[in-house]
């Protein structure tokens, strides 16, 4: 095959700086010349010259293209097929990915007809840059959309994405889709605005992110979002909607848990579910479960003020003489016991309790008797550990028994912390209700 150097040059001039690889092929007898050599298939040994572009090509195809492209490349160096596209267009370019050397490398295949039309054009051209660069702008893209949907100070999604999926769903209800089921969860945690105007914004922003884990850890299926300061929504769907029920007792127990133990967050939490018959909107389930969230909320006020520190003056009337003689008995029974570690022990009816000295004098106490001890021994925990903390709590108070393996840490009064692995039990009352609350810390 004869070719005027001329038409070398300007082929030179105008390809040779944006392609790696670049054949002039004769279309009826397949000779083509090599005139840009791509250096990484130089393994290949590709001969500069040669009768059959068109075998050759598919021959090395098997060596070096990625198995699930290969089915690609062997058309896109199929003779005919070529010549059909080349008709329709006058060129084409189809991206596919190389195997060297145990790598992946993505190349652009261009092809080209002449003015002849008796000879074409083919290129490659590595783009691995450009197609991994386009890679990670989409994974930036999908990253920033994720961020817009989710609340920065608990990680669940927000109330933009609340809205997004409403919208989801009143469209299938528009639909009068069959196969839609779901229930909502409305959750509004107790006393948040108190709790940030007596122990400042930090100490708030803990209990929404410890209240948010809280339901996250009991709808783990779900979807959940944060809608307002103090207020969550749950939209269940699937196995978790299925056992709703069972579901929303859990969370309730271990707010109940909380609020006698003033170890973690208290949540009123109500649901409804959507009923196709009487639902045209979302709006009419998420109503029901707003109102029974109310009901709920409702019911934990005498919890409330039985045992949080706004009715202090009714909780700190002085504890009756029995009662002191019996914790004082009860707590000197177990230091003859404990061996080594230190020991307390709270009285749940009036949240008072005594502590041993020398838990007073390592970590800063006022007095070996107190009132409110669980919210007081919230204080010197560790952030990190407040969770395991009220969960551990929550597994002896429900009767899960002693918490052996546990450990947390504990600021002492000097800033520094130390390790302690509890022993915690409950002693009931004769009509098996718990009645004193124990623990043994073990430092470590």
């Amino acid at each position: 095959m004869k070719i005027d150097q001329m038409a070398f040059n300007q082929i030179a001039t105008t390809l040779a700086a944006h392609y790696d690889s670049l054949f002039y092929i004769e279309i009826e007898t397949g000779h083509y010349i090599e005139f840009v050599p791509m250096q990484m298939l130089s393994e290949l040994k590709i001969p500069d010259k040669g009768d059959d572009f068109f075998a050759l090509a598919s021959k090395n195809a098997n060596k070096y293209v990625h198995p699930k492209d290969l089915e690609l490349v062997m058309r896109i160096h199929d003779k005919e097929k070529i010549l059909e596209k080349l008709s329709e267009t006058g060129s084409y370019s189809v991206g596919c990915r190389l195997v060297i050397n145990g790598k992946t490398v993505h190349i652009r295949h261009m092809v080209m007809m002449c003015e002849d039309k008796k000879h074409m054009i083919f290129c490659m051209e590595n783009i691995d840059d450009e197609v991994r660069e386009k890679e990670e702008q989409r994974k930036t893209l999908q990253s920033v959309e994720r961020m817009v949907r989710l609340d920065e100070l608990t990680g669940c999604k927000n109330k933009h994405a609340f809205v997004e999926y409403v919208q989801s769903i009143d469209r299938r209800i528009q639909a009068a889709d069959t196969e839609l089921s779901f229930g909502v969860v409305m959750c509004d945690i107790n006393d948040l605005k108190y709790l940030n105007d007596t122990r400042g914004h930090n100490f708030g922003d803990e209990i929404v992110r410890r209240a948010c884990r809280m339901i996250c850890e009991v709808f783990q299926k779900s979807q959940v979002f944060r809608i307002g300061g103090d207020e969550f929504v749950v939209i269940l769907t699937g196995e978790e909607y299925i056992i709703r029920e069972e579901l929303l007792e859990n969370l309730r127990r271990e707010c109940i848990a909380n609020s006698r133990s003033r170890s973690g967050p208290v949540i009123a939490c109500g649901m409804s579910v959507y009923n196709p018959a009487t639902d045209a909107k979302f709006s009419s389930v998420f109503k029901r479960a707003d109102e029974s969230m109310y009901e709920n909320k409702k019911w934990l006020k005498p919890e409330k003020k039985e045992m949080t520190p706004d009715m202090a003056k009714q909780i700190e009337i002085p504890v009756p003489a029995d009662r002191k003689r019996k914790l004082d008995a009860l707590f000197e029974a177990l230091i003859t016991t404990a061996g080594e570690g230190y020991v307390y022990l709270n009285d749940l009816k009036y949240d008072y309790s005594r502590w041993a000295i020398e838990l007073v004098d390592d970590f800063g106490f006022q007095s070996e008797y107190c009132y409110h001890a669980g919210k007081i021994w919230l204080d010197y925990i560790h952030p990190d550990d407040l969770v395991e903390y009220s969960r551990s709590v929550h597994s002896v108070i429900f009767g899960k028994g002693e918490v052996g393996s546990y450990s947390h840490r504990v600021r002492k009064k000097d800033g520094t912390y130390v390790v302690l692995q509890p022993r915690y039990f409950i002693l009931n009352d004769e009509n098996d209700k718990p009645e004193y609350f124990g623990g043994i810390l073990v430092p470590q």
